[in-house]
């Protein structure tokens, strides 16, 4: 099985420790059983969590054994590291351990060098000081989460939610992340370079987008064009073009290709259907666009991910 370690470090941020334990914690194969052993692993015996204090069930020592480590955000993201903490990280880096961060995290991760020439975000208030005080790192803090294949990082606490579900996703494919998600009652459609902060409109009764969404991922085998879906919400295309920018931080098309790819990702982990049919259903025009598609989003043919994540074959990720 897949272990997770979580480090609880001093001053840590409840809710950035608390959603990866949950999302990982939860999460399923199709018979029901545990993809990952989540462990919080504590600096010390007890640990500040802002309004009260914890006691991790495990200890630093215990991140040798993981695949995965995993850096919650701190109160104050520049308050000093203990060594053996940036040890513990460098260990488990050199020896091909997945390493990620929420929020703050990231500059635990900087500082025991794992960013060094590599890209990374944080959340965006803290962005600028992390690029100050870490220059070799390629800070960006205008998108969710930025995987770099064996170290990945987020923003804010909901940023968080969404790598938690990329990684579930990664490991195990759409179907499994999809129930993660509505166990967590989160959207799956976040992608990591999403913008972080939206400046959304004043919400009004037609203002929310979500009755579109909701019919748009019902009809995606159907042919959606800007004018039509403008027409459905009573708006002209650059008012409802707007409204998609600042509702989801993509345009109507960005989200309809997304959603496209998220379907067909599903009917090829659950279903045998040729792949000429995944493409109709999914909304393709033809399974040559499909492949084009998924190659460009995911770096695979279609063929060959559902070799990886067809539910029959589904096995640990470790």
């Amino acid at each position: 099985m897949h272990c997770i370690a979580i480090l609880a470090l001093n001053d840590v941020s409840p809710g950035d420790l608390a959603i990866p334990w949950e999302v990982f914690s939860r999460a399923r194969d199709n018979d029901g059983l545990r993809l990952y052993d989540v462990r919080v692993c504590g600096e010390a015996p007890e640990i500040c969590a802002g309004a009260f204090r914890l006691r991790a069930p495990w200890t630093l020592a215990e991140v040798a054994l993981a695949n995965t480590v995993l850096v919650p955000g701190r109160s104050e993201a520049t308050a000093p590291i203990a060594e053996i903490v940036l040890e513990t990280i460098r260990a488990a880096h050199a020896r091909g351990a997945r390493v990620a961060s929420i929020c703050s995290g990231a500059f635990v991760l900087a500082a025991a060098g794992i960013l060094d020439g590599r890209r990374a975000t944080t959340h965006w208030l803290a962005a600028p000081a992390l690029a100050a005080a870490y220059p070799t790192v390629r800070v960006d803090p205008d998108v969710l989460f930025v995987d770099e294949g064996c170290v990945l990082t987020s923003a804010g606490a909901s940023a968080g939610l969404d790598l938690c579900l990329h990684m579930i996703r990664s490991d195990h494919g759409q179907a499994v992340a999809a129930e993660a998600a509505r166990l967590a009652v989160a959207p799956l459609d976040r992608a990591g370079g999403q913008a972080q902060f939206i400046r959304r409109e004043p919400p009004t009764s037609t203002a929310s987008l979500a009755p579109l969404l909701e019919w748009m991922s019902g009809h995606l085998d159907e042919r959606l064009t800007l004018e039509n879906l403008a027409r459905r919400t009573a708006a002209s295309p650059r008012t409802l073009t707007r409204r998609f920018r600042a509702q989801t931080g993509l345009s109507p098309l960005q989200w309809l290709l997304m959603a496209r790819v998220r379907r067909a990702q599903e009917l090829l982990e659950t279903t045998s259907l040729p792949v000429d049919t995944v493409a109709f259903q999914s909304g393709f025009e033809n399974a040559g666009a499909l492949r084009e598609r998924f190659r460009r989003v995911l770096g695979v043919s279609p063929l060959a991910y559902r070799g990886a994540f067809n539910s029959a074959s589904c096995g640990d990720a470790s």
